[in-house]
C-alpha cells in the first residue's frame, strides 16, 4: 500500500487527482492506526504516561526529522499535524486504559 502512494502520480483530470488523494488518505488511515498502537506501548512503558509524560525535547526533533523528508511543509506547518497525532494517541491510549463502564 505505501510504495503504491510514494510512487510520482501525475494525475490530469479531477477525478484522477482525487482518486490519487484516496490512495494518500487509506495509506495515512493505516499509518495513522499503526503510529497509535505504538504510542500506546509507548505509554505503558513509561514511568509517567499520558499527557504529564510528553516529551516535548523528543516531539520537536520528530517535526525537525519530519520538516526534512517534507521540506515544503516545513517544522511550522507539521508541528500542529503532529501535535494532533501525538494527542489523538495519547487519548486512545486513555481511553484503552479505563476500566469498562468508568
Amino acid at each position: 500500500m505505501i510504495a503504491a502512494v510514494t510512487r510520482r502520480e501525475d494525475p490530469r483530470t479531477l477525478a484522477g487527482c482525487r482518486a490519487a488523494i484516496d490512495r494518500v488518505d487509506a495509506a495515512l488511515a493505516t499509518l495513522l492506526e499503526r503510529r497509535a498502537a505504538l504510542a500506546g506501548m509507548v505509554q505503558s512503558l513509561k514511568p509517567v504516561g499520558g499527557f504529564a509524560g510528553r516529551d516535548m525535547e523528543r516531539e520537536r526533533l520528530l517535526v525537525a526529522a519530519m520538516a526534512r523528508r517534507a521540506p515544503t511543509l516545513g517544522e511550522t506547518r507539521l508541528a500542529p499535524i503532529m501535535n494532533a497525532v501525538i494527542e489523538a494517541g495519547l487519548h486512545l491510549a486513555e481511553e484503552r486504559r479505563r476500566p469498562a463502564g468508568s
